[in-house]
């Protein structure tokens, strides 16, 4: 198919699927419509293009499970994969966040470029040439103000027994967005900047850096930057060996006040977020290019190590320390998202001592933690954490509130057979049976599908 075919025929289908609909079963099954078509575009299907494919179905049918904002998230970012590998396959797949920001931005105005989407065609028969000069231009002129007259004015539409059974505005409202979204995915548009520079992005060095070993600064020759690298992480390790060691005294033999756990789990898990972030910081500022091929730099490189190891098991001491919290007063969605910025952390320190142990440019750490997150958006949208959350915490009676358990998502069978007796918790009870029965009132279309399986009480 044509790159205005696609545009068009996909702007009816949105049209048919979101008229008069909220967002629900209706964005899963265009998005898995999107999904076969531009899988059928790639002449060589690699492994990658297949794990993507997969993913954006996978993604698709949590969306149409769950309808919340991570499935949403994993969605989006499956489809906008897929499709950029199927445009730009030459580019790196971080270099698509930019992308659909500048398509986005420059699609309110490149749809007036015509020759950049449609194709020129020359009519040469006269006959043909009246007919869309003298009928068909005229007549959708005519159509569409008819139309739009109708609504000011009962008795000109009944001029023609004429009665439209269409909501005007918000039908060219939705016609106009589903143009947008599906001209601006069939259409990307990358500046040649990103081509050029796209070399920046790669994992490998080039043979020239490889052999022009040159200090950061020009001010300082490479010795000196060498031996102030050393100094900088004798003293950082020896540092982080004290932090460490006062770190794991307070939290598991300093005594705390129950109420004041909390507030200092929190400060703990979040000097540690920082601590991660400027580690990685230090590392890929002395090995962005010339100490990873300096000979004179293996005493920079082991400490390098050490400094890596050391942050990992402050990592450790957090996630033990986590745990310890979960298990006095139970599962959070906050608690489950400390866990998983730990194991990007963790798995961050992972490519950091890979990336120094095997030479590879900065770019390469950015390109792997990219596809651990979308890897971690992805596992978060299949699982349906608030059951998890709610299972869990009756298990061990520990944050098993019926306000609480109420504010959680996607729980409704557990936290029914733990509260039998609706008057125990009556306002909440039914506020979250309305919600239910709200959700299960919709059209298909528009529908959640885990409401459908869920029987209100």
């Amino acid at each position: 198919m044509k790159k205005h075919h696609l545009i068009l025929g996909c702007t009816a289908i949105f049209v048919f699927l979101f008229y008069k609909e909220s967002v629900g079963v209706n964005l899963s099954l265009f998005g898995i419509l999107l999904a076969i078509l531009v899988f059928i575009k790639f002449k060589k299907k690699s492994i990658l293009i297949k794990i993507l494919f997969v993913s954006s179905l996978l993604s698709c049918i949590a969306f149409a499970w769950y309808g919340d904002f991570i499935s949403f998230l994993a969605l989006f970012s499956s489809l906008i994969f897929l499709q950029f590998q199927n445009e730009n396959s030459k580019l790196k797949i971080i270099q698509s966040i930019p992308a659909v920001i500048i398509t986005g931005i420059t699609s309110l105005g490149r749809p007036f470029i015509f020759n950049q989407w449609l194709p020129e065609t020359k009519i040469n028969n006269d006959g043909a040439k009246k007919l869309i000069a003298f009928v068909l231009i005229p007549f959708l002129f005519i159509m569409l103000f008819f139309i739009a007259y109708s609504y000011g004015s009962d008795t000109f539409s009944g001029l023609l027994d004429y009665e439209l059974d269409i909501d005007f505005w918000p039908f060219i409202l939705i016609t106009i967005f589903g143009f947008y979204f599906s001209f601006s995915y069939w259409n990307y548009w990358v500046p040649d900047y990103f081509y050029e520079k796209s070399y920046l992005l790669n994992n490998e060095f080039s043979e020239e850096s490889k052999q022009n070993v040159t200090p950061s600064f020009s001010f300082l020759d490479i010795d000196f930057e060498r031996k102030s690298g050393e100094i900088s992480l004798v003293l950082l390790n020896i540092m982080l060996v004290v932090f460490i060691g006062t770190y794991n005294y307070e939290q598991f033999f300093k005594e705390q006040a129950t109420n004041a756990l909390s507030a200092a789990t929190h400060d703990r898990v979040n000097a540690v977020i920082i601590s991660i972030i400027m580690a990685v910081g230090v590392l890929l500022f002395y090995f962005k290019k010339a100490f990873n091929f300096d000979s004179n730099a293996k005493s920079l490189k082991r400490l390098s190590k050490i400094w890596v190891i050391l942050n990992a098991i402050l990592i450790l001491s957090s996630v033990i320390k986590n745990t310890e919290y979960i298990i006095h007063f139970g599962l959070t969605y906050k608690r489950l998202g400390v866990y998983a910025f730990l194991a990007i952390a963790l798995i961050g320190l992972g490519f950091t001592y890979y990336k120094i142990k095997n030479q590879k440019t900065n770019a390469f750490l950015f390109n792997q933690m990219l596809w651990c997150f979308y890897g971690l958006i992805l596992f978060c949208s299949f699982v349906n954490w608030g059951n998890i959350i709610t299972s869990y915490n009756i298990s061990v009676n520990k944050g098993a509130e019926p306000k609480y358990l109420k504010s959680l998502n996607y729980n409704e069978e557990f936290r029914q057979k733990y509260f039998p007796d609706s008057s125990i918790h009556s306002v909440d009870y039914f506020d979250k049976n309305r919600d239910i029965e709200y959700e299960q009132s919709k059209s298909f279309l528009s529908k959640a599908l885990y409401y459908q399986f869920v029987t209100s009480k």
